[in-house]
């Protein structure tokens, strides 16, 4: 699959591009992440490409942004509770540290985790499990992004 949507991942999504889009929000787009070393693994990307913080878009646009980002945690808690019985819990990060756009991450955690790991944040995960081919989001993962959807058309639904 050609990568180079990821240069423009909102621009994408908006042009119905990026092939990691689960879903158009209220306040963004809910993706599946490019790794999944933790299943179920997505972002929310803002749907205004100048925005690089929360404090860059209008009131009623961040209170969507957050609200969206309620939706998707509450999504990947669902489909991973239900897919991996050592699901222990959700991690949100807002951080945009690396990637100048509005975006949150939304971390499954599990109890089959390494102990010296499972009580920390994500980034502490040594590189190599970042770039291993075999966490690189695939046609293994269409259960999962299923499951994802799935949840996020019932939640939407029943707001």
């Amino acid at each position: 699959m050609d990568d180079s949507w990821k240069k423009d991942r909102i621009g994408a999504a908006l042009r119905g591009e990026n092939p990691t889009v689960l879903r158009r929000l209220a306040g963004g787009f809910a993706v599946i992440g490019d790794v999944q070393f933790l299943p179920g693994y997505a972002v929310l990307l803002t749907d205004d490409p100048s925005a690089g913080r929360l404090s860059d878009l209008p009131r009623p646009r961040r209170t969507a942004f957050l609200d969206s980002m309620d939706l998707l945690g509450e999504a990947v808690e669902r489909a991973c509770a239900r897919l991996d019985p050592a699901f222990r819990r959700v991690n949100l990060e807002i951080l945009g540290n690396t990637d100048p756009f509005l975006h949150c991450h939304v971390w499954p955690r599990y109890d089959w985790e390494p102990a010296d790991l499972v009580g920390r944040p994500v980034w502490g995960y040594p590189r190599e499990r970042w770039a291993d081919p075999a966490h690189a989001l695939g046609g293994r993962h269409e259960a999962l992004r299923a499951a994802l959807t799935e949840e996020l058309d019932a939640l939407a639904g029943a707001r």
